[in-house]
């Protein structure tokens, strides 16, 4: 009976060629300019308490309600597969002691899982880049993660992306603002779409990002935040931040974020390159989510990006011609190439041996493979023969010619 092959698990992928040289160049660049930047790599795990993210993200939003890969071990605690980032992040903060190192300027990058429609863009595991500065309460901190992201993105030669810029003011602000919208969106319920007239109660920000059309007239027509003076401040000095910095926004006044620990400054970095999935870069400042994790008032501010929708909007990056091609053209010569391929490679210069299938074809075959130069090793009359022949104005190339000619010493 034949046996089925398994596909895989809708929502994933597989990459390969100039799809996964795309990827790595997203990641390259990124872990480049986060250096500039003085950002510390972390690594942190992909399984966390499933209250980690409960406590954190809300129970009435999507992701916990409906998307979250949760499940109980065999110890019968709930585990669940991070759908992002910042709870996690926030977590190890507290339980690893990464106090005493603040304010933290972190960033990291790695797989993500939600459980969700699959679309342009979009997958169940897919994977993102992470910043985070933990522990600073000053707008300085918001305009330099923003200008991080910009530069991110000029780096990677991506154009056309616009910086969307709100304020969500400070608590004041914001809980006045919210009792208006409630008062608002309660006078039209009936009107509105289920979703939201579901997160009227808990959530009644997120009917502002609605893209229900029966919501869009309300929430189009929903009373503006009125900053107190504090937060007018704030949200200036992040403004005028920017402007010295050099970085472009538009102000974006539905742009919003539902949970109460969001603060002052909220922003996306979004293009129309890429349909409904416009949305490159997201984040803003979250100062109350730490104490959700029962740590102490922390202020903190962070953006997450898609690896693969910036992959979607870079060219195919250009990389140096092959190594050396070190070509056994007969099989008494085929240890020796092996042994030259690996002199070659620890000099630092890359290196494939051609010691397999019909000795008279390996030399075209090698050529084929675009090398640098071209190392040829046969036994002629008795006596070995060698000649190495450059094939392209490359930087290995002198380097490469050095380790030849110690190489036709020693065999001399």
């Amino acid at each position: 009976m034949a046996v089925s092959t398994p596909q895989p698990v809708r929502g994933t992928q597989s990459m390969i060629g100039e799809q996964a040289d795309r990827f790595a160049q997203v990641v390259a660049t990124f872990d480049r300019v986060r250096r500039l930047y003085s950002f510390k790599r972390i690594e942190v795990p992909v399984i966390e308490p499933t209250a980690v993210f409960a406590r954190t993200m809300g129970e009435t939003t999507d992701v916990v309600s409906k998307e979250m890969y949760s499940f109980d071990d065999r110890s019968g605690e709930s585990i669940t597969l991070r759908p992002e980032f910042t709870a996690g992040i926030c977590r190890a903060y507290l339980s690893e002691g990464w106090q005493r190192f603040a304010p933290l300027k972190v960033a990291t990058h790695g797989p993500a899982f939600r459980y969700e429609r699959p679309q342009k863009g979009r997958f169940r595991q897919f994977h993102q880049l992470d910043a985070e500065v933990i522990g600073s309460a000053e707008p300085e901190a918001d305009v330099e993660l923003l200008a991080f992201g910009a530069q991110l993105l000029r780096e990677l030669g991506i154009s056309g992306v616009k910086l969307k810029l709100n304020t969500l003011g400070d608590v004041q602000s914001r809980d006045t603002w919210r009792a208006q919208l409630v008062e608002h969106f309660a006078s039209v319920r009936g009107q509105l779409s289920e979703d939201s007239q579901a997160r009227l109660d808990k959530n009644p920000l997120r009917i502002l990002d609605s893209k229900d059309p029966r919501d869009r007239p309300f929430a189009d027509s929903a009373p503006p935040m009125v900053l107190t003076s504090e937060a007018e401040d704030f949200f200036g000095a992040v403004k005028a931040g920017l402007e010295a910095a050099g970085v472009d926004y538009e102000i974006a006044p539905h742009l919003v974020r539902g949970l109460d620990y969001y603060r002052h400054t909220a922003f996306e970095f979004v293009t129309d390159q890429l349909g409904a999935q416009g949305t490159v870069i997201a984040g803003g400042r979250y100062d109350g989510l730490i104490e959700q994790l029962g740590g102490p008032h922390t202020p903190a501010v962070g953006w997450a990006a898609g690896i693969e929708r910036l992959a979607m909007l870079i060219e195919t990056p250009s990389f140096e011609k092959a190594g050396v091609a070190v070509v056994a053209e007969n099989e008494a010569r085929e240890r020796d190439a092996i042994v030259l391929t690996q002199r070659f490679r620890e000099n630092g210069i890359a290196a494939e041996a051609h010691v397999t299938g019909n000795p008279r074809k390996r030399y075209q075959r090698a050529i084929k493979d675009n090398p640098c130069a071209i190392v040829s090793l046969d036994f002629r009359d008795g006596f070995p023969t060698t000649g190495m022949k450059a094939l392209a104005d490359d930087p290995q190339v002198a380097a490469a010619g050095a380790v030849y000619d110690e190489y036709r010493r020693d065999i001399a």
